[in-house]
């Protein structure tokens, strides 16, 4: 299946590469580290092609604590020459059997998005929330694109908008 006319204009970088040096850290999680990394080669594919910078990329256990590395990222890098732009935040949560999943879904869910009202910097949303593994592989270069170059497109052109304000 390919992606759709209207899914592949989203994915369109090409007024992104004007932007000069912009800088994206990644806060990722430990769990599902496969799925992890493949996230953080996607964001890396783009970064190169957009020129833009990875200014670092940093681990937490899981998805719960994404928020608070997010938080605590930014507020080191106050006053840091190569303080980051946006932060992206990379996970994934594979659904079990218990309701554990839709405890840590809500809570990593709900986290990143107060953190895009708190801070001066938006914070990408790249937790896959996912019922098996195939649907991880089906998300990250399969029938369903690449949701790690999203999150990368995502950031650019949040940092875009910022600046264009």
């Amino acid at each position: 299946m390919s992606l759709s006319s209207e899914h592949k204009n989203l994915l369109d970088i090409s007024s992104l590469k004007s932007l000069n040096k912009p800088r994206v850290a990644i806060v990722a999680t430990e769990w599902n580290e496969a799925i992890v990394a493949a996230q953080i080669a996607g964001a890396r594919h783009i970064a190169q092609e957009a020129d833009a910078l990875i200014s670092g990329i940093y681990y937490v256990p899981g998805c719960v604590e994404l928020p608070f590395g997010c938080k605590a990222l930014q507020e080191s890098q106050v006053l840091a020459s190569e303080a980051p732009e946006a932060i992206i935040a990379f996970g994934a949560v594979i659904r079990g059997g218990t309701p554990h999943f839709d405890y840590v879904c809500k809570m990593a869910a709900e986290g990143i998005g107060q953190l895009n009202l708190l801070l001066p910097l938006p914070v990408i949303f790249g937790v896959l929330t996912l019922d098996n593994e195939q649907q991880a592989w089906e998300r990250l270069g399969g029938e369903h694109g690449h949701k790690g170059e999203e999150a990368m497109i995502t950031a650019l052109k949040m940092i875009k908008m910022k600046r264009d304000l």
